[in-house]
């Protein structure tokens, strides 16, 4: 496997599911080392077992991205086994839709430890190992959600979102002379198991969220996990040398609407 992330090291958060294993598949068909984490260990190890059926180099790690110690554990994990970090890639993220009054303390909490805190510990984790690289980049992903208040609901998602946004400019301006580059990526309705219950409905029903998503949106359709996948590697190359801190949209023109 020979592509644009030659020898390159990545993790991947959220690597099980979705635009994650699309992005570890990505990846490891562009020549990266992929350490693929998640939560989810079945379908993480499906990933990593399908990576190396097809001659990549991958390896599966447990990783709670709102906890301290598994991150240091998951660093350790993968300098065993491959020796370098090179990319980190943020995708791990949960999702709840309840509004201001709906949403509950611990609710709000527990997105907010997983959206925000998780990739802030990422980037933590990774930056010195990335220092030691010579550089990097580090991929958060976002949402278009970073950007806009949508229909009023999911409080505490979107703010999480917006946050992440926020990061990913303070941390490229921090990094920028370390030649350790920081962009996100802010995805729109994107067929993945997150949004699968949402989209339900029949988009030829008016009034469905399925019809809304797809009415809003001017290439009339949602996404695939494969195409935010194919903008992350891309931004996580080095074809990618002079974006930092800037935020990229893969959302079929819903915001510019």
């Amino acid at each position: 496997m020979n592509g644009r992330l030659q020898g390159k090291v990545a993790i991947v958060t959220g690597g099980a599911r979705g635009i994650g294993a699309a992005t570890c598949l990505k990846m490891a068909r562009e020549g990266a080392s992929v350490v693929v984490a998640d939560v989810i260990d079945d379908e993480g190890e499906a990933v990593a077992a399908a990576l190396a059926k097809e001659g990549g180099k991958a390896l599966y790690v447990h990783l709670d991205v709102s906890s301290e110690p598994q991150w240091n554990d998951a660093m350790r994990g993968a300098l065993r086994a491959f020796g370098a970090l090179h990319v980190l890639v943020n995708n791990a993220g949960i999702a709840r839709t309840e509004d201001v009054e709906q949403e509950t303390l611990e609710g709000f909490r527990k997105i907010i430890d997983v959206n925000q805190i998780g990739a802030w510990l990422g980037m933590r984790a990774a930056v010195p190992q990335l220092r030691k690289s010579g550089g990097g980049a580090i991929v958060n992903v976002s949402s278009i959600y970073g950007f806009i208040g949508g229909r009023g609901e999911a409080i505490a998602y979107q703010s999480s979102k917006g946050a992440l946004r926020q990061m990913t400019k303070n941390a490229a301006v921090r990094y920028a002379a370390e030649k350790i580059r920081v962009v996100s990526i802010h995805p729109g309705f994107i067929e993945t198991p997150m949004i699968a219950p949402l989209l339900k409905g029949d988009a030829n029903v008016p009034g469905s969220l399925a019809e809304f998503i797809v009415s809003h949106t001017p290439l009339g359709r949602v996404g695939r996990a494969e195409e935010v996948a194919n903008v992350i590697a891309f931004v996580a190359s080095d074809e990618a040398s002079y974006m930092t801190g800037t935020e990229i949209l893969v959302d079929g023109g819903y915001t510019a609407a």
